[in-house]
């Protein structure tokens, strides 16, 4: 299981990276979008788009690219596409990034072990690990009708999740690292969510393991139906259970490990983007980042495959991260190219070290 390998992952700070996209758009970004200004679009009719006035958006869809702005209508199409795209109107952080490079903040390479080491560890975590307490907690969260980010439901699923790992902190032992969750706001209304297990060295770079914690409803966005069991429920419980496992076994780290859930996701990127700006800003330092999404997906008659992304990563972790399932899982990679999502928003600040 997906999160058998997230527990050994976190126990030795290592990436494993996992993301999926669905879009039944042919055609490059740019001609969509202009087949869509001038109405040779498969668009919703119904949709008057206007090409000024308030409230516009910044967006980009590849790397380097100039921001387009957009209107808030076009971002509506612009989330039924299912196209890739990142929304930087408050959070930039190519720019950051860039402006780091030029300052000179640019970070070294990662000292990444050889080997599995905390087989010890490890495997009496993993043993505890639970099927049941992970359908018990896909069941919560695919009970709202949807989880998209500016919906009042989307807001609520956020507000019972942290009510239920504030929960799981409060049942730590007291034989590990301090336990907090906290929530972290957003404009939009749906709080992103960040767990952490401080380590032995508080100042320590931190470990990340992440997850969208929103869903979306590409035909109708706004009000239709997204329970989104898979897309991304299925991440956001194998970090849950991790969590819960962890707390449980008085986890104390070296350096702090976090989970974040976030929000906002599949609108360009807009939750972790906010909170990994916040750390750079801060200038809390990044050990590594884990992305999970959509973990679940199998189709039937195949076997299961843990899936490596290639983008935006760094190969010897990765190279690490597989070493780690041949070690506590079968040996089953599926080596992809992706070109976005939540760990993009961290390679700005992972790749300049200390922020």
């Amino acid at each position: 299981m997906i999160f058998q390998t997230l527990i050994s992952a976190l126990a030795l700070s290592t990436p494993l990276l996992v993301d999926a996209c669905q879009s039944t758009v042919t055609k490059p970004p740019l001609l969509w979008l202009a087949d869509l200004r001038s109405g040779n679009t498969d668009a919703d009719s119904s949709v008057t788009l206007s090409k000024a006035g308030p409230g516009l958006r910044l967006i980009r869809f590849e790397q380097g690219a100039v921001p387009i702005p957009i209107t808030p209508e076009e971002k509506l199409e612009l989330e039924k596409s299912g196209l890739r795209y990142f929304d930087v109107t408050e959070d930039d952080l190519e720019a950051v990034l860039t402006q780091k490079i030029s300052n000179g903040q640019y970070g070294g390479s990662r000292a990444i072990p050889s080997a599995p080491t905390h087989q010890s560890q490890v495997n009496p975590v993993i043993a505890t690990l639970s099927q049941a307490n992970l359908k018990t907690d896909l069941a919560a969260l695919t009970s709202y009708k949807t989880r998209y980010y500016k919906s009042t439901t989307g807001a609520t699923a956020s507000k019972d999740l942290l009510k239920k790992l504030q929960s799981i902190a409060a049942s730590a032992p007291g034989t590990g690292g301090k336990v907090t969750v906290t929530s972290f706001a957003h404009s939009w209304g749906m709080s992103s969510l960040i767990a952490r297990i401080e380590g032995t060295n508080s100042a320590g770079a931190i470990t990340i393991a992440g997850a969208h914690l929103d869903s979306i409803n590409q035909s109708n966005p706004t009000s239709g139906t997204a329970p989104g069991a898979d897309d991304n429920g299925s991440g956001c419980v194998n970090l849950i259970e991790g969590f819960r496992k962890l707390v449980a076994a008085g986890f104390k780290p070296t350096t702090p490990v976090e989970f974040h859930w976030y929000s906002g996701e599949e609108a360009g990127l807009l939750g972790s983007a906010a909170v990994a700006k916040s750390y750079s800003t801060s200038k809390k330092p990044i050990n590594a980042y884990l992305n999970l999404d959509m973990t679940a997906w199998l189709q039937t008659g195949t076997t299961p495959q843990i899936g490596f992304v290639s983008d935006k990563t760094d190969s010897n972790l990765t190279a690490f991260t597989k070493k780690l399932v041949s070690t506590y899982r079968k040996p089953l990679f599926a080596d992809t190219f992706v070109v976005a999502n939540r760990r993009r928003s961290w390679y700005s600040v992972w790749c300049c070290g200390n922020g």
